[in-house]
C-alpha cells in the first residue's frame, strides 16, 4: 500500500511545490521506500510508495502513453493479470499501477466497476480538466478531502491535508457522532472542514471548482430471494472464500498471517497453506497476559497443523502508556478501541518479516459472528412494548460483572429502531449523548441503519457492516498497519463474496443458536472441531485491570484536570460519575472511559499540539 496526495488550484495560481512536499511528508510511513511529485500549474500530485509489485517499475505519480491522464494509486488490483490481458495498450510496466490508467484509457470513469481489490486513487484528465478520485467498495482504504473557494485537496490521511488548511479544530456537530460510534461515519470528520470519501463512491472535481460525489457500488439492500439449501450454502462461502484468498496472495513480496487462533485466521491459514504448500509461511499472533483472553494454546495448533513460522507479541498496560499518544496521531482520531494499540504491536512484529498480511476482518460482520447477533430480531421488535424506562433502571442496577448485559440493556432501551440497532456498539445512549454535549445531535443514525431490508438479522448485518465495519474496524485496520508500514488485506472482503453473502438465507448464519454457521461448516473443512467449536474470545484487551490499576490515575488527571479538553466541553458530573463508578467497582464503565480517554488524548496530540 501507499500514501497519496494532491492540490486542484481554481484560482490561477500554480500548486506550491513545497506545500505538496508537506504533506507527503506527513504520509511517508505509509510508503517508505519511494517518493515522487508531479506538478503542471494549478494541478500537483504526490507519492508514497511500499513496493509490493513490480518492485522495480510502477514509479508513480504515472502519466498513461498519451500522455494526458495523471495517476496517484494506493493500494491493490487483485486481477489485474487479468485486466491487462483484455486491454490493447502499450503498457510499459508489469504492474497493476499502470492498468489503472488503461482501464480509464478504454473505459473511463466507469472502468472502476472492473476492479477487485481495495483501492483509493486520483486521476487528472487533462482532456477534460476534471480531477476523479475513487474509493473501494467496502471502504478498506482511506481517502479524505477539503475544498475551499481556492482549491481541492485530498490524502489518504487526514494529516495529509493539515498543510492546506488554517490549523485543525474540532468539528463540533461530529462529537456526538463520535459518542455513539466510538468513530464518525462518512462523509463527516471530527476535523472541521475535511471530508471522508464514503466507501464505493465516485468524487468529481471539474476545473472551475465544482464537486460531485456518487455511489458507484452499493451493497444490495435486500437479497434477490434465491433459494439455497445449507449444503449448497457451505461450497458457495468455501469456493469463494477460496478465491478470495488466492487473489490476496497476489504480489511480488512474501505475505504473511495474522493469527490469533480464532476461526477466521485459521480457516485463512489453512487456506493459505493449501495454496502454497511448499512455500515458508509466517504467521503473527498477540497475546496480553491475562488468562481470560489467551488464545495462543490454540494459534499454537494451527501453526503445529499447517507447518507455520509463528511469532508472538505480549501486549502490555505499558505499550498503551508509550503508544497512546503516537498512535492517535496515526489514526487521525480517537483509537476507537484498546485493541487498536494491539493491532499495532501486532503489524510491528509482522513488518519484521514481510510486508503483507491476510487478515480476518470482516466475517463476524458478514456471517454474524458476535453473540448480539442472536438479539437481532428482540432488537427489532422491542419497540412495539413501551418498557416505561424499566429496561434503564434495570441496567442501572446490575453489578459491575453483568457489562455485557448492561450493554444489551442500553441497546433495547432505546426509543427507535435505529437506535437500538447501533446501541449494541455506542458507548453512550441518544440521552446521555445529549446530556454530555449539552445539545441534541445534529444528525440522526447513518442511513444504513433505516435502509436494509429483509428479516431483523439480516438488517443487524447490513448496519454493522457499512457502518461499524467500514468507518471503524476497517479504519483501525489501515492506520495501525500502516504505522508500521504494513498492508493488510481482508480476503472476506472481497466484494464477490460479501454479495453472495447478503444473498444467503440468515439461517445458515445462526443455526441451532450457533453463530457463524456456514463459516464454521467451511472451517470443518480444513481445521478439526476442537479449534472450530470453541467459544469465541475475540481480540479482547484486559483494559478493566488496566483502569483500575496502571491506567486509573492518568485516567482521573486527563479527564478531570483543568486543561481537559473532555473535562471542559462535555457534562464533569457525568464524567466523574464514570470514573468513580469504575473505580470503585459499582460498574464495569471501561468501553466509556476509553471512549472519553481516547478523545482527549487525540485532541491533545492532534489539535492543540499542532496549533501550539
Amino acid at each position: 500500500m501507499c500514501g497519496i496526495a494532491g492540490i486542484r488550484r481554481f484560482d490561477g495560481q500554480p500548486v506550491d511545490r513545497e506545500t505538496l512536499e508537506r504533506m507527503a511528508a506527513t504520509i511517508r510511513h505509509r510508503g517508505p521506500d519511494a517518493l515522487g511529485f508531479w506538478l503542471d500549474g494549478p494541478i500537483g500530485f504526490a507519492h508514497t510508495r511500499l513496493s509490493i509489485i513490480d518492485l522495480q517499475g510502477s514509479q508513480q505519480p504515472m502519466v498513461d502513453a498519451g500522455g494526458q491522464r495523471h495517476l496517484v494509486f494506493n493500494g491493490e488490483i487483485l486481477n489485474y493479470h487479468e485486466l491487462r490481458a483484455e486491454l490493447s495498450y502499450p503498457f510499459q510496466t508489469h504492474g497493476d499501477t499502470e492498468t489503472l490508467l488503461a482501464v480509464y484509457d478504454k473505459y473511463g470513469p466507469a472502468g472502476v466497476n472492473r476492479l477487485r481489490g481495495q483501492f483509493a486513487y486520483a486521476i487528472y484528465d487533462a482532456t477534460t480538466g476534471d480531477t476523479h478520485l475513487f474509493r473501494d467498495r467496502l471502504g478498506v482504504l482511506p481517502l479524505y478531502y477539503y475544498a475551499d473557494d481556492h482549491l481541492f485537496a485530498f490524502g489518504s490521511e487526514i494529516k495529509a491535508l493539515l498543510p492546506v488548511i488554517n490549523g485543525p479544530s474540532v468539528d463540533d456537530d461530529s462529537l456526538n457522532d463520535y459518542l455513539a460510534h466510538r468513530s464518525v461515519p462518512a462523509p463527516h470528520t471530527l476535523v472541521k472542514g475535511v471530508r471522508k470519501l464514503p466507501a464505493g463512491h465516485h468524487l468529481v472535481v471539474t476545473r472551475d471548482g465544482t464537486t460531485r460525489v456518487s455511489a458507484y457500488w452499493e451493497l444490495a439492500t435486500q437479497a434477490s430471494g434465491r433459494k439455497v439449501t445449507a449444503e449448497e450454502a457451505v461450497d458457495l462461502v468455501d469456493q469463494a472464500l477460496r478465491t478470495s484468498v488466492r487473489d490476496n496472495l497476489v504480489a511480488d513480496v512474501p505475505v504473511g498471517i495474522y493469527l490469533s487462533g480464532g476461526v477466521d485466521s485459521s480457516l485463512l491459514t489453512a487456506m493459505t497453506r493449501r495454496e502454497n504448500p511448499g512455500q515458508l509461511l509466517h504467521t503473527f499472533g498477540a497475546s496480553f497476559g491475562d488468562e481470560r483472553y489467551d488464545e495462543t494454546v490454540w494459534a499454537r495448533k494451527v501453526v503445529e497443523l499447517n507447518g507455520t513460522t509463528h511469532h508472538n507479541v505480549v501486549v502490555t498496560a505499558d505499550d498503551f502508556m508509550s503508544n497512546w499518544s503516537k498512535l492517535s496521531w496515526q489514526r487521525d482520531g480517537p483509537l476507537s478501541e484498546p485493541a487498536d494499540v494491539a493491532v499495532f504491536r501486532l503489524a510491528q512484529l509482522a513488518r519484521e518479516q514481510v510486508k503483507v498480511v491476510l487478515s480476518g476482518e470482516g466475517s463476524d460482520e458478514l456471517f454474524a459472528g458476535y453473540p448480539k447477533y442472536k438479539f437481532a430480531g428482540a432488537t427489532r421488535w422491542l419497540g412495539a412494548i413501551p418498557s416505561l424506562g424499566l429496561l434503564g433502571r434495570l441496567e442501572r442496577a446490575l453489578p459491575a460483572s453483568k457489562a455485557r448485559l448492561r450493554i444489551a440493556m442500553r441497546a433495547m432501551d432505546e426509543s427507535t429502531y435505529d437506535e437500538r440497532l447501533r446501541g449494541w456498539f455506542a458507548p453512550f445512549t441518544v440521552t446521555e449523548r445529549s446530556r454530555m454535549t449539552g445539545r441534541p445531535a445534529l444528525r440522526g443514525a447513518p442511513a444504513a441503519y433505516s435502509t436494509g431490508r429483509g428479516d431483523a438479522l439480516r438488517r443487524m448485518l447490513y448496519a454493522d457492516t457499512l457502518v461499524w465495519l467500514a468507518e471503524n474496524l476497517l479504519e483501525r485496520g489501515d492506520r495501525m498497519s500502516m504505522a508500521a508500514s504494513l498492508e493488510t488485506r481482508p480476503p472476506f472482503l472481497d466484494h464477490r463474496l460479501v454479495d453472495l453473502a447478503f444473498d444467503l438465507p440468515s439461517s445458515v448464519k445462526i443455526r441451532d443458536r450457533t453463530t457463524k454457521w456456514v463459516v464454521k461448516q467451511v472451517a470443518h473443512r480444513y481445521l478439526p472441531a476442537e479449534i472450530v467449536d470453541r467459544r469465541k474470545v475475540g481480540f479482547k484487551v484486559p483494559l478493566d485491570r488496566w483502569f483500575r490499576h496502571g491506567l486509573r490515575d492518568m485516567a482521573f488527571d486527563l479527564l478531570t484536570g483543568p486543561s481537559s479538553y473532555v473535562g471542559n466541553n462535555f457534562d464533569s458530573a457525568i464524567v466523574s460519575g464514570l470514573l468513580s463508578d469504575h473505580a470503585n467497582g459499582v460498574s464495569d464503565e471501561e468501553s466509556r472511559i476509553w471512549t472519553l480517554l481516547s478523545l482527549e488524548v487525540w485532541h491533545r496530540e492532534f489539535v492543540a499540539r499542532t496549533l501550539a
